[in-house]
């Protein structure tokens, strides 16, 4: 029974503030909305008794910042009471989703900031190393290093030299990810037929004229899948990263570990497989035109 005074009940809708701040559907435009710290410092526990349920209102984009205003509130999750859908307008469909937009997008930006600095570095080196034996030599060992070190090891000097945020997070995935474009690069420009190497230059090519026009292009499909499992170990390594505050969708996955959330990180884990799929597929297109 609950307290005099109290509510045994409570029903909330908060005015949830989004980032997005243009367009027709924008909150903004319609009602006054509240920050997430303005709502969770509303003083709900005050006027909940004990043994209260609260059916707390938010959308998918929402959910972790739902989770945020019941530990506010004094409330611990326990499942999903009802689910409210939304037919599309435009279309006999409806819209759905996970609710992990904002963490897939950190995710995807820190992902491909990433993976575009490695193949900046990765593929010029690819290069030195097929055509000069010294720097081969010593390329080996080092990117023999770099793919045998335990992931997390990179997070330490990462953490030394930056601190906490997406910057490590960055620095330790291009790090991580840089070997595979390195030795495919490589090993693409030295599986070049010697015989059309030899033609280019018997008609007077020039170094720079044979790799631009006759090697890189030959070896491009090997390169596109080094940039492939470059993708990949990126992807991966940002999962891990968020174990430093990198953010994105490895927070949701941490979250679900740390806090015996389960169905959470399970879903986490999924929202990386698709987006790995999804820039999988991107790449292995890509290669196939080329």
């Amino acid at each position: 029974m609950a307290e005099a005074g109290k509510y045994g009940i409570v029903y909330a809708d908060p005015p949830w503030r989004y980032d997005m701040k243009r367009g027709k559907g924008v909150a903004e435009n319609h009602y006054p909305t509240m920050s997430i710290e303005e709502i969770c410092a509303l003083p709900v526990a005050d006027l909940a008794a004990k043994d209260s349920a609260l059916f707390l209102w938010a959308t998918f984009p929402q959910l972790n910042e739902a989770f945020r205003v019941m530990e506010a509130w004094g409330f611990k999750y326990k499942t999903l009471a009802f689910l409210w859908l939304k037919q599309n307008r435009k279309a006999d469909s409806w819209f759905y989703g996970m609710g992990f937009w904002t963490e897939t997008m950190q995710t995807l930006a820190l992902v491909l900031s990433s993976t575009s600095i490695a193949l900046i570095l990765g593929v010029p080196l690819g290069i030195l190393t097929a055509r000069n034996p010294k720097i081969s030599k010593v390329m080996r060992p080092v990117l023999d290093l770099m793919q045998t070190m335990p992931a997390f090891v990179y997070l330490i000097p990462a953490v030394l030299f930056f601190g906490l945020g997406p910057v490590p997070g960055a620095f330790a995935t291009i790090i991580f990810a840089m070997p595979p474009v390195v030795r495919l690069t490589d090993l693409g420009v030295r599986q070049v037929p010697k015989d059309i190497v030899e033609a280019a230059r018997s008609y007077g090519a020039s170094p720079s004229q044979l790799l631009l026009k006759v090697q890189l292009p030959l070896a491009l499909p090997t390169i596109m899948t080094g940039v492939n499992q470059t993708i990949m170990m990126s992807l991966s390594m940002v999962v891990i990263a968020a174990m430093i505050s990198a953010g994105g969708l490895g927070e949701i996955v941490l979250k679900g570990i740390t806090q015996m959330k389960i169905g959470l990180g399970f879903e986490g884990g999924i929202a990386v497989v698709i987006l790995a799929i999804v820039l999988d597929r991107i790449t292995q297109g890509l290669a196939k035109n080329k």
